[in-house]
């Protein structure tokens, strides 16, 4: 299973192609329908929009949609144990909650996490969460 984080998302649809082992991937979790993304992007990806920090070429709600159909994502699930688990990471982990959302849901379902934020692939690498540099 695969995780989009909202960097990803904006890389891809800002037309930045994935490194090789993540394509790859992704195009695994693809056709077993094991690629997934969580709705606290879509809140992520509204927010920047809100502040001037991306430029979305659509409204923010639109860009992904259509990244999501686009790609026949999944919607992972945002449930109360991962928003708690979030507050409960284990190890040294900034306080974006965005990321630190997106990294309970990855440990609480078991996926990986496609980014390319070095806080998270660090935590990665420390053993706290799959990740999967793109």
């Amino acid at each position: 299973m695969i995780l989009f984080d909202t960097c990803a998302i904006l890389d891809i649809v800002g037309g930045r192609r994935l490194a090789g082992t993540a394509q790859e991937q992704l195009a695994f979790a693809a056709a077993d329908q094991c690629a997934y993304v969580s709705a606290i992007s879509a809140w992520e990806i509204g927010k920047l929009a809100s502040l001037n920090r991306i430029a979305a070429p659509v409204p923010p709600l639109a860009l992904f949609r259509s990244f999501v159909e686009t790609l026949d994502l999944r919607e992972a699930p945002l449930t109360p144990a991962i928003l708690i688990a979030s507050s409960f990471l284990p190890g040294a982990f900034h306080r974006d909650p965005m990321d630190r959302v997106l990294i309970a849901t990855a440990r609480e379902t078991g996926a990986t996490i496609l980014t390319r934020d070095r806080a998270i692939l660090a935590y990665g690498a420390a053993g706290h969460v799959k990740t999967l540099a793109c």
